[in-house]
C-alpha cells in the first residue's frame, strides 16, 4: 500500500466552507478529498428533509451553486413557491424548483430506511463530483440557540429571524452520543492523510457542530496529519452570516485570534487574512503558526489560491510527533 500523503479532510458549513472546498478538489485529486458536512442545521419544512449545509457543498463541488445568492441552485425558478403562497402556505424557507427535487428525492430515501450519508454519496454521484461528501454524523444532531425569545431551532433563527435575536448560548443536542461516521474516523487514521482543513465557516454554528459529534474531536486531535483552520473572520467582520454577532454575544471578540481560540487544542496552522496582520502575534502566543494569506474568494481563482496555500501551510508543518 502507497504511504504518499495525498489525503485531505475537509470540515465544512455552507457558503464559505464550499468555496474553500471547491477550490480544494481543483489543484488536489478531488477523489482523495473527504468533505464533512454539518448537519446540526438539518431540519423538516413542508414535510420534507432538508440538509441545507449538505446541498451547498453538492452544489459548489458540481459547479450548480447560485453565485449571487450564495446558496441554492443557478438558474433556479420559483414556480412551487409563487404557488404555495397564493394557497397560504409557509414560504419564509425559500425551495427552489431544481432544489425541491433535493428534498423530495433525499425525504423518499430515507423513509426507506436508506441511511444520508448512503443518498448523499448516490446524489454526488449522480451530479458529478469526484470529491467524497459525507455527513457529520448520520444520527440526529441538533443545533438549538438559546436566545432572548426562548430556545430555536437553527432554521427559526437563521432565516425565518432573520439571526436577530440576542444569542445567550448554543447547544447541540444529540451530538455527544451520536457516531461519527466510520469513514471519517476511517480517514482520520489513513497513513495517506496529507492534512485536516477546518474551513473558513461558522465556528459556533458550522464547526462546532461537528466537533461535538461522538469522538470527533479527540480523533482529530490525535490524528497524525497537521489541522490548519483558515479564519472566517476578515478584519473584523464576517464575509457573511452572523459570525460576528455571535462572538460579541457570547462574551468573544469578533477577531482571527478569537476564532482560533476555540480551536487552539486542535490546530497547528493557522491562516488569516492579510487584514488580520495584528493578530498574529496573538495567535502565535498560543502556540500556533500563521500564514497570512488573501481569504476573500470573490472568484474561482481565489478559491483556488487559496486551496493551494492552505495546503502548502500544512505541508510546511514540522511532522507530528507520537
Amino acid at each position: 500500500m502507497s504511504t504518499d500523503k495525498n489525503l485531505v479532510v475537509a470540515l465544512s458549513g455552507g457558503i464559505g466552507g464550499a468555496k474553500l472546498a471547491l477550490g480544494l478538489s481543483r489543484v488536489m485529486p478531488a477523489a482523495d478529498l473527504v468533505v464533512v458536512g454539518n448537519t446540526g442545521d438539518d431540519f423538516e419544512h413542508l414535510g420534507l428533509s432538508i440538509s441545507p449545509d449538505l446541498d451547498t457543498l453538492m452544489y459548489a463541488l458540481a459547479g450548480l451553486d447560485d453565485p449571487q445568492r450564495g446558496w441554492g441552485r443557478r438558474d433556479e425558478t420559483w414556480t412551487f413557491m409563487t404557488a404555495l403562497s397564493k394557497l397560504g402556505g409557509e414560504t419564509w424557507f425559500q425551495l427552489g424548483d431544481g432544489d425541491l427535487a433535493t428534498h423530495v428525492e433525499r425525504t423518499r430515501r430515507l423513509r426507506h430506511g436508506e441511511s444520508l450519508s448512503a443518498i448523499t454519496a448516490d446524489l454526488c454521484a449522480r451530479l458529478g463530483i469526484a470529491a467524497r461528501v459525507l455527513p457529520m454524523t448520520d444520527d440526529t444532531a441538533q443545533t438549538i440557540l438559546f436566545t432572548t425569545e426562548g430556545p430555536l431551532d437553527f432554521q427559526d433563527y437563521f432565516v425565518r429571524l432573520r439571526c436577530e435575536p440576542e444569542v445567550l448560548k448554543i447547544e447541540y443536542e444529540g451530538a455527544a452520543d451520536a457516531g461519527v461516521h466510520p469513514d471519517v474516523l476511517a480517514a482520520l487514521e489513513d497513513p495517506a492523510l496529507r492534512a485536516v482543513v477546518i474551513c473558513p465557516s461558522n465556528p459556533f454554528l458550522s464547526i462546532n457542530p461537528i466537533l461535538a459529534v461522538g469522538t470527533m474531536r479527540g480523533a482529530i486531535a490525535n490524528c497524525a496529519a497537521p489541522v490548519v483552520a483558515v479564519s472566517p473572520i476578515i478584519g473584523g467582520r464576517a464575509v457573511k452570516g452572523p459570525t460576528a454577532k455571535l462572538m460579541t454575544e457570547l462574551g468573544r471578540r469578533a477577531t482571527a485570534a478569537a476564532v482560533a481560540q476555540l480551536y487552539v487544542d486542535l490546530l497547528d496552522g493557522y491562516v488569516i487574512d492579510h487584514a488580520d496582520a495584528h493578530d498574529a502575534a496573538a495567535v502565535a502566543d498560543l502556540g500556533i503558526p500563521v500564514a497570512p494569506a488573501h481569504t476573500l474568494m470573490r472568484t474561482l481563482e481565489d478559491r483556488e489560491a487559496l486551496a493551494r496555500h492552505v495546503l502548502a501551510t500544512a505541508d510546511a508543518l514540522p511532522k507530528k510527533t507520537a
